[in-house]
């Protein structure tokens, strides 16, 4: 069969790093390669916001004017703009068989199938709060996820919400690759922190952390690794003043990807209490430099890591302290075996599994 000519819409791919600009950097060159060598081929449509990552060939890339937000403006001037790339596609003789989107809302009236990524569940809560039932299910989040030839999606447990709240019972799920990254050897010594990597956000509950400092003295200190997103650093760092944990928290701001491999392997556990997170990249990081790992018992961090990581309560404070505790206490065996089970998530892997969902779903699919 022959692959097909895929448009994807990146127009919110100007963003700062993260898991999706992550997923998107590793999986589009790899997919395109495998969409070229089987006659077919990939174009991303690039918005206002230059695209923060290199597209080599063979991508083709189609500059637009599609603002990344606020979404309402976005929709508006995204669906005109893919029209535009469809049709001048088709006259130049290489039509486009389908495009792909990542994002809400979806564009109405593109004239091929489309299909869908949902990374996680962010999109179905508002400032914290789930959307209520018949939103979600509505025609703008459930309507375009059923409207889509197939939904795609990064882990089991995010498959399984999406087939409970969008009612779309078999999105393929194609998982995230960990061998981007590439350890030093562990360089932990006595008074070495505990490390958050990863946006300062309220989804990621570092406050939890702040508590299990305040609950257990004896815990090492804490450094919070990343962006902060609105007033976030500001807020936890006036908590940890009220919580008299102050000095044992440095919030040390935005990394690179290069600092990234010193960090964990210099920190006494990596410790990650979101409570939503499709996937969870920094897992497979963790993992892979054989830093001791604590997760919250939510969203797909369990899935990721594995049974044998020490895992807590989202909302106790307690808990989170001892699984610390238990994370630092696993043995070079234990981590070994963590990191083994992390290097079969691969992003070629992951591009196959892609490729594969949509050379099956064939392009006469109603839209």
């Amino acid at each position: 069969m022959k692959a097909p000519h895929v448009l994807v819409s990146g127009v919110v791919l100007g963003q700062p790093a993260g898991g999706v600009r992550r997923h998107n950097a590793e999986l589009l060159p790899r997919v395109a390669r495998l969409l070229a060598d089987r006659g077919g081929g990939l174009a991303v449509l690039e918005g206002r916001d230059p695209i923060a990552f290199e597209l080599p060939e063979p991508i083709e890339r189609i500059h637009s004017s599609v603002p990344a937000s606020p979404p309402i403006a976005r929709a508006a001037a995204e669906g005109h703009a893919l029209r535009a790339a469809i049709t001048d596609a088709a006259r130049r003789g290489q039509p486009f068989d389908l495009l792909h989107t990542a994002h809400f809302p979806v564009p109405r009236g593109i004239p091929i199938p489309f299909t869908l990524t949902i990374h996680d569940l962010r999109s179905l809560s508002l400032r914290g709060a789930p959307l209520p039932r018949r939103i979600v299910a509505g025609p703008v989040i459930g309507g375009a996820a059923r409207r889509a030839a197939r939904v795609f999606t990064v882990s089991q447990a995010t498959a399984r919400v999406i087939a409970v709240r969008l009612r779309v019972p078999d999105a393929c799920v194609i998982g995230n690759g960990g061998d981007h990254f590439q350890p030093l050897a562990r360089s932990a010594t006595f008074g070495a922190p505990l490390v958050h990597v990863g946006h300062l956000e309220p989804r990621k509950n570092v406050d939890l952390l702040l508590h299990a400092l305040a609950r257990d003295a004896q815990l090492p200190r804490l450094d919070l690794w990343g962006s902060a997103k609105g007033d976030e650093a500001a807020r936890l760092a006036a908590l940890a003043r009220e919580l008299g944990v102050a000095d044992r928290v440095r919030l040390r701001g935005a990394y690179d990807d290069a600092d990234l491999p010193a960090i964990l392997s210099g920190c006494a556990a990596v410790v990650l209490p979101s409570r939503l997170e499709g996937f969870g990249i920094a897992v497979l990081e963790a993992q892979r430099a054989l830093a001791p790992l604590a997760i919250a018992d939510a969203g797909a961090l369990p899935e990721v890591a594995g049974p044998d990581v020490p895992r807590f309560d989202p909302d106790d404070a307690v808990a989170c302290a001892t699984a610390i505790r238990a994370a630092i206490a696993r043995s070079a065996t234990d981590l070994q075996r963590d990191a083994e089970r992390a290097s079969a998530h691969t992003w070629d892997r992951a591009a196959w599994s892609w490729f594969e969902g949509w050379l099956a779903i064939g392009y006469d699919v109603p839209r």
